[in-house]
């Protein structure tokens, strides 16, 4: 098995209400380039018939973010019995200055946005796209180098306590010490 190994992530999708709209938001808003787009009347993969627009979208450095629209389909929804702060796809952006010229840009859009939020190892702001996917906009740490090491160090550790007692291990609650509580 260990000559087996994944090479990176080719696209992750997933569904939009109007593809158009959803192209141009993604480009005005966090500046990706519409990279293609594929339409067929038949699913590929199991021949169903389901009309659909699939659109991709370049999110840097060879990461892909893809979307269908789907007409003929019920209107999409999310999983109501997960809190919609789970679910979300998180961006890398270069630093500190960058995460606020994003956050700034995004406010003079009218887009409503969450955060900064101190995660110890990142710094992150939260936003919804106009389908209601949650966005996350995310910088190093100055300090991340060392704090991946202590994660490093306890990351076992808490998965094997996790598993037992499904209470939250304090083994890296040093992450969030310094934010101040909601």
């Amino acid at each position: 098995m260990s000559a087996l190994t994944i090479d990176r992530i080719h696209h992750v999708a997933y569904r939009c209400k109007d593809a158009r709209q959803t192209v141009l938001w993604y480009q005005q808003m966090l500046n990706m380039d519409f990279v293609l787009a594929i339409a067929e009347d038949h699913v590929p993969s199991t021949g169903e018939a389901d009309p659909y627009m699939h659109v991709f979208l370049d999110a840097g450095q060879g990461n892909v973010l893809a979307f269908f629209e789907l007409p003929t389909q019920p209107p999409m929804g999310r999983d109501s019995n997960t809190p919609e702060w789970v679910q979300h796809i998180a961006f890398q952006v270069k630093d500190h200055d960058t995460l606020l010229a994003f956050k700034a840009h995004l406010e003079s859009q009218g887009v409503k946005v969450l955060g900064v939020t101190d995660h110890g190892l990142f710094h992150s702001i939260y936003f919804f796209d106009p389908n209601g996917h949650r966005l996350e906009l995310a910088c190093p740490d100055p300090d991340e180098a060392a704090t991946l090491r202590q994660l490093d160090a306890v990351k076992w550790a808490m998965l094997d306590e996790w598993a037992e007692t499904k209470q939250a291990p304090q083994h890296a609650a040093f992450l969030h010490a310094r934010a101040p509580a909601p």
